[in-house]
Formats: C-alpha cells, sequence, structure tokens
C-alpha cells in the first residue's frame, strides 16, 4: 500500500525508523516487561523507537539507573527514547547524562501530562501555556544531549490552532528533532475524540517530522491516520498493550517479514485475537516474574489487564480471577482457566485512548 510517507527519508533517529509505528509511553505500563512483550511482535526487518514511563528529571539525578521499576531495562533493549518530565536546565542536563550512559538513542520531553500537579508546578502540558519557556526547555536539554530530543504534546491549553502551530514551530526552531502530537486540549484528558485534522494542518507547517497520537486501536485506524494527516508515524498507547500483535498486522500490509518468534500470519478474527491475547498475557507474566517481585509484577498484571480488558468480550471476569491470585503461580493458573475457553477481541472499545 503507498502510504505517501517515506519512513527512511526522514528518519527520526540517526539510523533511520523504517517501521511507522511506535508505543506510547504509559504510566504504569511500558515498563521492561511489557515493552519485550510489545517487541515481540516486532517485524523482523523493523526498527522503531521504544519509549519508558515518564521519568522526573528532578528524581533521576538521585537514582541509580536500574533501581527503579522504571529504570529497568533488559541488556538486549535497543532504541530506548525515555521520556523526561521538568522545566529547569541543571535536572535536565544531569538526567539527560545519566539516560545516554543507560543506553538512550534519544530523549522525549514530556508536555502532554494533563494532570493539575503538572499545571501547577509549570510541567507537562502546562509548558504549552508559554511557547517561549517551552523552547527554551528544548534548547536545555538539546545543550546537554549528544542524541535526538523529541517532544510529546497536546493541542495546548486552548483549542487555538494558529496558537499550536507557532508552539510546534518554535521547537522546531529550538533544536527538536520530531514532535508527537496527541490532538486534545489538556482538560480533555481522554474525553471527547483527538482532532486528527490538527495533525495534518501541524504536518504542513513545519520541516521535522510528525507523529499522530490518539484513538488508534486497530490496524486500520493505524493506516486512516497515517493517510488522512500525512504524519511520519503512528503512536499508539492502551490498544497496541492489549493487541502487541498490531506490529505484525502493520509490517504483514506493508509487506515486512513476520517477527522472529512466529510462523503464518497475523492474527485477525476476533478468536484469533482473544487466543493471541491470552499467549501475549502469559508471556508478560513470565517477563514480570523475571523482574519484579510478586507483589510488584502482581500490581503491574493487575493494571495490564484493568487497562487492556475492554477490548476482550468477558475481560470483567478475567480481571475478577486475577484479582484474588495470591503467587505467580495463581496468575498463571487464573490465565489458563480464562483462556481455556473461547475468547473474543472487539476491534475497539469505548475507551479513548
Amino acid at each position: 500500500m503507498k502510504l505517501g510517507v517515506d519512513y527512511l527519508e526522514r528518519p527520526l533517529l540517526a539510523g533511520g525508523v523504517n517501521f511507522p509505528v511506535s508505543l506510547a509511553p504509559m504510566v504504569g505500563l511500558t515498563h521492561v516487561a511489557v515493552r519485550a512483550m510489545v517487541r515481540r511482535y516486532m517485524p523482523a526487518d523493523a526498527t522503531t523507537f521504544w519509549p519508558t514511563e515518564m521519568l522526573s528529571s528532578w528524581r533521576l539525578p538521585r537514582e541509580e539507573m536500574g533501581s527503579t521499576p522504571e529504570t529497568l531495562r533488559d541488556e538486549a533493549e535497543s532504541g530506548l527514547v525515555p521520556q523526561i518530565l521538568g522545566n529547569e536546565e541543571e535536572p535536565i542536563r544531569l538526567s539527560v547524562e545519566k539516560l545516554i550512559g543507560w543506553g538512550a538513542v534519544g530523549i522525549d520531553i514530556n508536555m502532554g501530562c494533563p494532570v493539575s500537579k503538572a499545571l501547577k508546578h509549570n510541567y507537562g502540558v502546562a509548558l504549552m501555556g508559554d511557547k517561549n519557556y517551552a523552547a527554551e526547555v528544548v534548547r536545555m536539554t538539546v545543550r546537554s544531549a549528544r542524541v535526538p530530543v523529541s517532544v510529546k504534546l497536546r493541542a495546548g491549553l486552548q483549542n487555538d490552532l494558529e496558537y499550536l502551530i507557532e508552539f510546534v514551530k518554535g521547537l522546531e526552531e529550538a533544536g527538536a528533532s520530531w514532535i508527537t502530537l496527541h490532538p486534545r486540549v489538556g482538560h480533555m484528558k481522554r474525553r471527547g475524540a483527538a482532532d486528527w485534522a490538527q495533525i495534518r494542518q501541524v504536518r504542513e507547517k513545519i520541516k521535522i517530522p510528525v507523529v499522530g497520537n490518539g484513538d488508534v486501536q486497530n490496524l486500520e485506524d493505524v493506516f486512516a491516520m497515517l493517510e488522512q494527516t500525512g504524519c511520519d508515524a503512528v503512536m499508539v498507547g492502551r490498544a497496541l498493550v492489549a493487541r502487541p500483535w498490531l506490529l505484525w498486522q502493520v509490517g504483514e500490509r506493508l509487506g515486512f517479514s513476520p517477527p522472529a518468534q512466529f510462523e503464518g500470519q497475523a492474527p485477525s478474527t476476533a478468536e484469533e485475537e482473544g487466543r493471541e491475547y491470552g499467549r501475549a498475557a502469559l508471556f508478560l507474566l513470565s517477563e514480570l516474574e523475571r523482574h519484579f517481585s510478586f507483589e510488584e509484577g502482581a500490581k503491574r498484571f493487575r493494571f495490564y489487564v484493568r487497562m487492556t480488558m475492554g477490548w476482550l468480550e468477558f475481560g470483567q471476569h478475567l480481571f475478577s480471577l486475577v484479582s484474588r491470585a495470591k503467587s505467580y503461580k495463581d496468575l498463571s493458573e487464573a490465565l489458563l482457566e480464562f483462556f481455556s475457553a473461547e475468547q473474543r477481541m472487539s476491534p475497539r472499545t469505548q475507551l479513548r485512548e
């Protein structure tokens, strides 16, 4: 399928990204075990970039990398672009140094977090209230980084397209290598529909790549966003954690080789996807057991099920089963019990992305 976008012509990272889908940074979800589960479904000859959970530039300088759940990484992981939260130069500088030493190939600045604490302390989406200061935060980061710097942002605090375009032009001039736009204003959080038209309008006004984000739940949504907006890549959040084989499906349509661990065609029917959810969940559980104590791993596994169960026909029952588990063995048995019967996945849910 011709998309009108050459992913290698404008690489997001030095060395190139040749695949148009990436995982979104999400608190409680984009940890080392979930990244391993999603990465397992990447086409064998495809490359993209990989996020972390949001990391605080005020805490990182005092932490030992790998000593916290958020900074755990597998030795074999590549293409990591951790996301930082911050607005002061010295904490940003120290954080960037640590992250590059840890293996980061890029740094992403969070200008999209809509929680009230971010507004109160002038970081996250609050930075979108002052385009000059936001651009200076990018300059601070670029000065400290020997790797590309990107920005993930929302449509701002007000639905003002002219301001948004001025804002992203300022980020571009300050040295951002690409931006990711989630076209909802801050106060909407996940409510309402993402306005994809804003992604196209921003894409037409700046020279650096634009990654689109928001309301992408399945294969058709990925290609609809690429075609409707002209964006350079698509970032997917909870829906990609729910159906990580979406990467396989996209690769199949674009002519990439299947993931190294799989043969045949990607799951496509509701029943095939239901079965694959069970297999993916068992793999995730094994990765959680490898990296975390039961208390820490079970908390993350339950959160994963709670965030993804909306795509499963009887997801509430699965959540009930895993909530009662007292050990990793119990969690595994709960999964085997639930998926011993045929399960179906919906192409989309009422949950907003």
